[in-house]
């Protein structure tokens, strides 16, 4: 469905370019403009401050406007925040393009939501979320091979980021529904019953992932060409993330979210504790990519399914406190780094990793259409 195309390339070249390929670049950035870790996880973490930002202008937009108008906005202001990257001669221009890029990623995720709503009859949903989400993997894997070779021409690689941006947004205007705002459902509750775990579940996730996500590379013992591999390998394994939806359908929300973020958890440890082995870590980096991707799809079903009068602001709300923890997570890993080292950092990440495993829906909420659906 070209949809769906559409949705999960957006998703691929907002999260896996304008976001995600910062950390992926973060050394050489630091080399660049002679940047100390904590100024890396300053820039990190305003990036995701403008996500967070972004975010809610998205779903409140998307529930003003419809979904068109605002996910061709996201796909703008990545071909942006990308060039200006690209072009970038001193830190305050570069941390403005990161700033810019990560807005594009707070748009893209509501309207994509309420456009899948609008126009996929409600039992594919989950599966059909969990495909767009699972974009994130695609853009990072991407961006890893373009590294690889452009590692040295940084400039270029972050061109080619804004001319593939530019592409997709112009795919987006051609099949994204153009509708209006929302109606008849303008009453539905920012906090309806069972947001509030659900939310405080997705800020540990943000908090428990930032560490490998700004400073990932970093950690890596084994070189630079393994270091961009272990990248694109988050990526591939990310892929994995489309059948989150399928997950659920099998063993459940409540226990796939308890077991994937374990799992993530315990390859974060790995990279952390085990920096310097090649199987090792390129085994710890598939597992994160594909939990990673997994979760995040999980907390779009998760949030759909809450807020099933209105996705876009279910959408939102959660993703926001997933930027914010990562926000709050990238700074702090950074100064944690700084004055401690990474495995410390790491490990505190671990820490919330598994508090978050923790919270779990309750064993019955509202499916996206308004029945009650058991979750195990």
């Amino acid at each position: 469905m070209a949809l769906i195309g559409a949705g999960t390339a957006l998703v691929g070249v907002s999260y896996g370019f304008a976001r995600f390929a910062y950390g992926l670049f973060g050394p050489v950035f630091q080399k660049q403009f002679a940047l100390d870790s904590t100024l890396l996880g300053v820039i990190g973490a305003g990036s995701y401050v403008a996500y967070g930002g972004a975010i809610i202008a998205g779903f409140v937009l998307t529930n003003r406007y419809g979904p068109r108008r605002v996910a061709a906005a996201a796909g703008a202001l990545a071909t942006a925040g990308t060039a200006l990257v690209a072009a970038s001669t001193n830190g305050t221009t570069l941390a403005a393009g990161i700033l810019i890029a990560g807005t594009s990623t707070g748009l893209a995720s509501p309207p994509m939501a309420e456009a899948i709503a609008r126009t996929v009859e409600a039992g594919r949903q989950d599966r059909a979320q969990s495909v767009v989400n699972a974009g994130t993997g695609i853009g990072v894997l991407l961006s890893g091979p373009i590294a690889m070779l452009l590692l040295d021409d940084w400039r270029l690689a972050w061109a080619t980021f804004a001319v593939l941006s530019a592409a997709v947004t112009v795919w987006v205007l051609t099949t994204v529904p153009r509708g209006a705002g929302t109606t008849g459902r303008e009453s539905g509750r920012l906090l309806p019953p069972g947001a509030t775990p659900m939310l405080l579940a997705a800020f540990l996730l943000g908090l428990a992932s930032s560490a490998v996500w700004t400073f990932g590379r970093d950690v890596v013992e084994t070189g630079p060409t393994v270091a961009t591999i272990m990248w694109s390998l988050i990526g591939a394994a990310g892929l994995l993330g489309a059948f989150s939806g399928h997950l659920t359908g099998s063993i459940g929300l409540r226990t796939s979210w308890t077991v994937v973020l374990v799992l993530m958890s315990a390859a974060t440890a790995t990279l952390a504790l085990w920096p310097a082995g090649i199987v090792l870590t390129l085994t710890a980096a598939a597992v994160f990519g594909a939990s990673y991707i997994a979760l995040s799809g999980l907390v779009l079903v998760w949030s759909t399914r809450v807020h099933h009068d209105r996705p876009a602001t279910g959408v939102g709300t959660s993703f926001l406190m997933i930027a914010a923890g990562q926000a709050v997570g990238a700074l702090l890993a950074g100064v944690v780094i700084d004055h401690f080292g990474h495995v410390s950092a790491f490990l505190a990440a671990v820490v919330a990793g598994l508090l978050g495993a923790a919270l779990r829906p309750a064993r019955t909420i509202s499916s996206t259409v308004g029945a009650t659906a058991p979750l195990r």
